[in-house]
């Protein structure tokens, strides 16, 4: 039985893209002014990659594994130490829209430093989402509308606009250009969400976030994506450099 964790927040789509979910349905969104995008890319057919990108051990001594057998992705984490915690393949993190309907989903995800004070700026986030974690990871897709490359930027902008403010408190996002990523078996494409949060009602709420997503098709013609979406300008942040070593790690499980 696949377990399932709502976040309700009651919010519109972020971007002005289509994108595709099979969790979802149809993702043609509303504009919020995220399309509007200048933000740099982080990653790209250059990135370097450690050795090896494939199996399932982890390229880094003592990560931690994390594999989507449904969107065919895998990655790795830091080790629990550093206070990352991969959970369940199945269990699902959502955002829902007005009539509670998710919008979007991840599945294979992990979360960094889960469990300190309520950091989503959106009062009405529950279950994984209000855990407070600084920085969750994860998959999603399995769609065939739209190109790879507005799929990587809707889902950059998306998750940024969800878990950052949502429909009530909407969060100012700028979403790069896409751009080739080729490595780990992967020839897709990646894009970076810049956010910056407008509703902070505790000092636990960042000032700021960023998303990057990493796009790939499948032979059978689906689309999918790996996430992460991360808390800046707080104590203990993800930095860059730590965010491009986990991204260095996804790799395809294949077709």
């Amino acid at each position: 039985m696949k377990k399932t964790l709502i976040a309700a927040v009651g919010i519109g789509m972020a971007v002005a893209l289509s994108g595709c979910n099979e969790d979802t349905g149809s993702a043609t969104d509303k504009d919020t002014g995220a399309a509007e995008s200048k933000a740099p890319s982080a990653g790209s057919s250059q990135s370097s990659a450690p050795a090896s990108p494939s199996g399932d051990q982890p390229l880094f001594t003592g990560w931690q594994t994390q594999t989507s057998q449904k969107h065919h992705f895998r990655y790795d984490v830091p080790a629990k130490a550093e206070k990352w915690k991969t959970l369940d393949e199945e269990t699902a993190l959502s955002y829902t829209d007005e009539n509670g309907q998710p919008i979007v989903v991840m599945t294979a995800a992990g979360n960094y430093r889960e469990g300190g004070c309520a950091s989503s700026p959106n009062p009405k986030a529950v279950g994984e989402a209000g855990k407070g974690q600084l920085a969750t990871v994860g998959t999603t897709g399995g769609g065939k509308d739209g190109s790879l490359q507005e799929n990587a930027r809707n889902w950059a902008g998306n998750w940024g606009f969800a878990a950052y403010g949502g429909a009530d408190h909407k969060p100012k996002i700028k979403v790069s250009q896409a751009k080739p990523w080729k490595q780990g078996g992967i020839d897709g494409y990646t894009a970076t969400a810049q956010v910056t949060v407008t509703n902070r009602p505790s000092s636990c709420v960042p000032p700021k976030a960023v998303v990057h997503s990493i796009a790939q098709k499948l032979p059978d013609g689906t689309m999918h994506g790996w996430v992460i979406y991360a808390d800046q300008g707080v104590p203990k942040a993800l930095t860059d450099a730590q965010i491009k070593k986990i991204m260095s790690t996804v790799r395809s499980t294949g077709s």
